[in-house]
């Protein structure tokens, strides 16, 4: 080799090392290495990647940057991550720098073909629009009361019958696909007025729910590869980019046989049998909508409603069973009520599901599913792209065109947020002084449904739909987890249970909870 090509390479790596040491190396957070950057530390702790980011988070004092690339030319852009869960920060990118802090192209582009611009993957003028227009139905009462009938249908005709089946056979069930089948229909339901009918004794297959399914894990395998990679295998036809394309077009001819039977519906003497779901009410609202705007519409609220409801579910109930005390205090919410409502007569209660009015009045239960979301946030991670250079509330400086992940996973287990016993499953943090009302005084330390602009616009629903499942199961069950069975996180974008939550199912006797009730209320009268 010439002595001038020696001497360029031994230049250009001093270059780099310099660059490194005075640019890379003082980034705090996750060690990051020459060339490879953070990916070493990712890959060895793939299997507890939200636990290692809330460690790295509290090591750091609630903010660290890392490469995930260590290049010159990346590592100030593509290659720089921000990762926060300061409730100052997260404040600034949800809510005073909104504007700065878009989804980005990287998160369109991967969800572009199953959501195109649908609200959850748009920014803009995209998104506002969608969001205006459907934060109207949101607020109407009469939405509310559809979801707590598809809820409730689904709970007394389905639900109820598949763990009563277990309990007198003894044998255990999968909660949490019990409850992703329950929500699918829910949120079907009232998305579009039809019901998939996968809850039901057998656990049949529905075409559009595996294609569904197939689909979003299609989509999430996108975010592990880069984007060029995924990009070529989708121009040549390769892996799951053929299973996306073909699951897509399955949903695709699914929600077009609808749109059409509902157009038909809406133009013709049957207008009055039309269901009073979200589908009817945009095309009620304008008939300008396209067919394709209408379908991710529908989409979009399907992929929020679903999986996000029936995880949070799973982790409360693993949660209630390793906690009686709070299990107990929640059962006498629900006895309390119902005995103002049904009367003294214990076999009144469980004729069906609770009404919406009674459901309302279940403020610790909403406490005790809060707590849960704390804990186990159903999405644990989300992601922006700067637009401009900015520096956040806690002085960090993020460039331009580099990426913000927020841990919400983290955001609910720190000290400086939460207190020492931020750790510990305790509803009673939620409840106002004298119990009654649900008092939060920062919204930006719980960003479970998100905040700011892009607050969850179901997050109503989502309670009442909660609420309604949770207070069905434990009026009638007492539900622990089978031995042997391992509850383990699931890495992706929804915090799964990777082994599912199997659980034996056993009769509940309510005696002692309302001999308990009456003893207090003699107390009290005396």
């Amino acid at each position: 080799m010439e002595p001038f090509t020696v001497l360029l390479i031994l230049a250009i790596i001093s270059a780099y090392v310099i660059w490194f040491k005075s640019i890379v190396r003082p980034l705090r957070g996750p060690r990051v290495w020459p060339l490879v950057g953070s990916l070493p530390g990712l890959i060895a702790n793939g299997k507890c990647m939200h636990e290692w980011i809330a460690e790295n988070l509290r090591s750091c004092g609630g903010t660290y940057q890392t490469c995930i690339c260590a290049l010159p030319f990346l590592a100030g852009k593509q290659g720089l991550v921000t990762v926060t869960c300061d409730p100052r920060n997260l404040e600034h990118i949800l809510k005073t720098k909104f504007d700065n802090y878009p989804k980005g192209p990287t998160w369109q582009a991967v969800f572009h073909d199953l959501l195109g611009e649908g609200i959850f993957n748009s920014d803009g003028n995209t998104w506002l629009f969608q969001r205006k227009t459907a934060a109207l139905e949101f607020t109407t009462r009469t939405l509310r009361q559809a979801m707590g009938q598809w809820v409730n249908q689904a709970i007394k005709t389905r639900f109820v019958p598949i763990l009563e089946e277990a309990q007198v056979k003894g044998t255990s069930v999968d909660l949490q696909d019990l409850l992703l089948r329950l929500t699918f229909d829910n949120i079907c339901g009232l998305a579009f007025g039809r019901d998939p009918q996968t809850l039901q004794l057998g656990l049949p297959e529905n075409g559009f729910a595996l294609a569904f399914d197939q689909a979003t894990e299609a989509t999430l395998q996108r975010f592990i590869l880069p984007e060029f990679i995924w990009r070529f295998r989708k121009w040549l036809g390769l892996g799951m980019e053929v299973t996306l394309r073909e699951s897509v077009a399955h949903v695709d001819k699914y929600l077009t046989n609808i749109i059409n039977t509902r157009k038909h519906e809406l133009t013709s003497q049957q207008e009055k049998k039309v269901p009073d779901d979200l589908l009817s009410r945009f095309m009620k609202k304008s008939t300008s909508y396209s067919d394709k705007f209408l379908k991710k519409v529908v989409l979009n609220f399907i992929l929020a409603g679903r999986d996000t409801s029936s995880v949070a579910l799973s982790w409360f109930f693993w949660l209630v069973s390793y906690h009686p005390c709070v299990e107990e205090k929640i059962l006498m919410e629900i006895c309390t009520v119902l005995m103002e409502t049904r009367g003294n007569d214990i076999s009144k209660w469980t004729d069906g599901p609770l009404e919406f009015e009674e459901v309302d009045r279940l403020i610790y239960l909403k406490a005790a599913l809060s707590e849960t979301l704390r804990l186990y946030p159903s999405v644990p991670e989300d992601s922006k792209h700067v637009v401009a250079d900015d520096v956040l509330p806690d002085g960090t400086f993020v460039p331009a065109g580099s990426a913000i992940t927020y841990s919400i996973y983290s955001a609910g287990r720190m000290k400086f947020t939460w207190g020492e016993d931020c750790l510990e499953f305790k509803p009673e943090r939620w409840l106002s002084s004298d119990g009654k009302k649900i008092e939060l005084n920062d919204s930006f330390k719980f960003v479970s449904f998100n905040a700011g602009p892009r607050i969850c616009l179901g997050k109503d629903l989502a309670y009442l739909q909660m609420k309604s499942i949770a207070a069905s199961v434990l009026l009638r069950h007492r539900l622990n987890v089978a031995q042997g069975h391992k509850v383990e996180q699931k890495m992706s974008l929804t915090l799964f249970m990777k082994n599912g939550l199997v659980m034996d199912v056993h009769p509940r006797d309510l005696s002692h909870v309302v001999a308990k009730i009456n003893k207090n209320i003699t107390k009290t009268a005396k």
